[in-house]
């Protein structure tokens, strides 16, 4: 079983039924994979969020595990900003949700990989 962590765009995208994520998501759960998502992600969603999208949205934490953000992670994270934030517009949201995803091993799943200058995280490409 592995883990992958998904960017909060690839959630946005799935709630929003978008092709191909509304059949990729589920088949990365029936291949016995663990679809993770960290509060950075659970933040950006829920900030975004109509009344009438929250009941669905918390019904996530039932298929995605949440990650939690550690000292680890924001060390990490503190690392990549300050070499990533003056020369790529690196911001703390994607420099915690990277540092999640380096702190644990998994790839990060993402639809916007220059936000990510990093060479140590591996990502998905579904």
């Amino acid at each position: 079983m592995a883990g992958i962590l998904l960017d909060s765009d690839v959630i946005i995208a799935w709630l929003r039924g978008y092709a191909p994520y509304v059949k990729l998501i589920p088949d990365l759960l029936d291949g016995g994979n663990t679809l993770c998502w960290c509060p950075v992600s659970i933040a950006e969603i829920f900030a975004g969020a109509r009344k009438s999208e929250e009941r669905q949205i918390a019904n996530l934490f039932l298929i995605f595990e949440s990650l939690s953000i550690s000292p680890e992670i924001g060390i990490r994270a503190g690392k990549y900003l300050n070499l990533y934030a003056k020369s790529h517009g690196m911001e703390l949201g994607d420099a915690l949700i990277a540092a999640t995803a380096s702190v644990a091993g998994i790839p990060l799943w993402t639809l916007n990989r220059k936000h990510y200058p990093l060479k140590e995280i591996t990502f998905l490409s579904p």
